[in-house]
């Protein structure tokens, strides 16, 4: 068996060599896994709905809604 890990100064306990080993292990299992893409985010700019008003009724300031979109 070959050593993938040597402590080359100091005085490491057990514990802290596990916690260095599964801190390695996790960072090497998250770069395995391909990342996934963004998913694009919709144009909502183009929309032909967004032009659209709602309908003006009467009341107090139905004038001011027929003229803006």
């Amino acid at each position: 068996m070959t050593a993938h890990l040597r402590i080359v100064r100091g005085d490491a306990t057990p514990e802290e060599i596990a916690a260095l080993v599964t801190a390695l292990a996790t960072r090497q299992s998250s770069h395995a896994q391909p990342p996934t893409p963004p998913q694009p985010r919709r144009q909502t700019w183009r929309n032909p709905a967004r032009g659209m008003r709602k309908p003006a009724l009467p009341g107090k300031s139905a004038w001011r809604m027929s003229a803006l979109p």
